[in-house]
């Protein structure tokens, strides 16, 4: 029955490697876990796989370092302003220079991770790992996804996510997030006869607050969020995260110049507000909320630059009460796309 079970799954495209792989948990679990035909091809029976580093076997088309399949996703390129044309012209979306392929580890944070959609290229399990409800789970939605799904050893798990990690047996490879233009973003938008409200974002360096502006952005109606190709943070699985699945339905931008693009978007009709502690009015007595908007935000402890000030129509403020002295740029991003958001309804 174990033998009879492990071929199935080896079949089902689960792949065994180190010592005692024979002997595999992982391989009887995920096949007794694939009970419809949809999951079946989905985990993509005859992949045929390869060796890579010291043992670790990935399906073919899929590289352990870049986590990228082949055609599917594109290398990591610098956006420059040169390019920025040809890219438009050809619907084509690029990574920022810096991001690479990603390895989140944990049950927690790969379930998680799994359930918000997150892209993936490839599930490792450690072999013998304990089977508890979180593994079991994850191992259904890679194989309904059609990630592939490896088994490893433990010490190629560890390699894999550093010696430092907690990685409980388990990790998940994210590839570089692939990012719109943002003139491109705009077009988007209009064609689909919506008021644009778009973040932009000046010098946020923390994922986690990308995150949860991508979050906020969807949950007030925004379309979309825009970050510079050049000190700030990009898309990463940490973002993809903390977005709560958000990433998956609002759209991200790279711009090359951050300034060149805000005076593009006033070109292109819309209202340029940045909010800054010393603006020189308050959110909530924001009288905009029907007119085509960007909300650009700064970072807690720089706020934004003088060129990008110099680049608003407007800036300004949130009320702060009590001891605080400000606001990250995730909850600040939040009180402003709320105030508009209720000035659109109002209307």
């Amino acid at each position: 029955m174990k033998q009879a079970a492990e071929r199935k799954a080896k079949a089902l495209g689960i792949k065994t490697v180190g010592k005692g792989a024979g002997n595999s948990k992982v391989a009887r679990e995920f096949a007794e876990s694939i009970k419809s035909p949809g999951a079946k091809a989905a985990a993509g029976g005859k992949a045929t796989a390869r060796t890579t580093g010291r043992g670790t076997r990935v399906a073919a088309g899929k590289s352990v370092r870049d986590g990228s399949r082949r055609g599917e996703f594109l290398a990591p390129t610098a956006r420059t302003a040169g390019s920025a044309g040809a890219a438009r012209r050809s619907g084509d979306r690029v990574s920022k220079a810096t991001d690479a392929a990603e390895v989140l580890s944990g049950r927690n944070s790969v379930l998680e991770a799994l359930r918000a959609k997150v892209p993936a290229t490839a599930l490792f399990i450690a072999t013998r790992i304990e089977m508890d409800d979180r593994v079991k789970e994850a191992l259904k939605i890679a194989a309904a996804r059609g990630i592939a799904i490896n088994e490893i050893t433990r010490p190629e798990v560890d390699r894999m996510t550093g010696y430092d990690s907690v990685h409980q047996g388990i990790a998940l490879q994210v590839p570089p997030y692939k990012y719109q233009h943002p003139m491109e973003m705009l077009d988007t938008i209009l064609s689909r006869g919506q008021n644009p409200l778009i973040v932009a974002l000046d010098g946020i360096t923390d994922p986690r607050n990308l995150g949860a502006i991508i979050r906020s952005v969807a949950a007030f109606g925004g379309q979309g969020v825009i970050v510079p190709q050049r000190r700030s943070t990009g898309v990463t699985a940490s973002a993809w995260k903390t977005s709560a699945g958000a990433a998956a339905r609002v759209p991200v931008a790279l711009a090359a110049n951050l300034n060149a693009t805000l005076k593009e978007l006033k070109k292109r009709g819309c209202f340029i507000v940045g909010l800054d502690g010393d603006g020189d009015m308050q959110m909530h007595d924001f009288k905009l909320g029907t007119e085509p908007l960007v909300l650009v935000i700064g970072s807690e402890g720089k706020g934004l630059s003088r060129l990008v000030q110099e680049n608003c129509d407007a800036i300004a403020s949130i009320s702060i009460h009590g001891n605080a002295e400000s606001l990250n740029a995730g909850i600040a991003a939040s009180v402003a796309l709320y105030e508009v958001s209720k000035r659109r309804l109002d209307k």
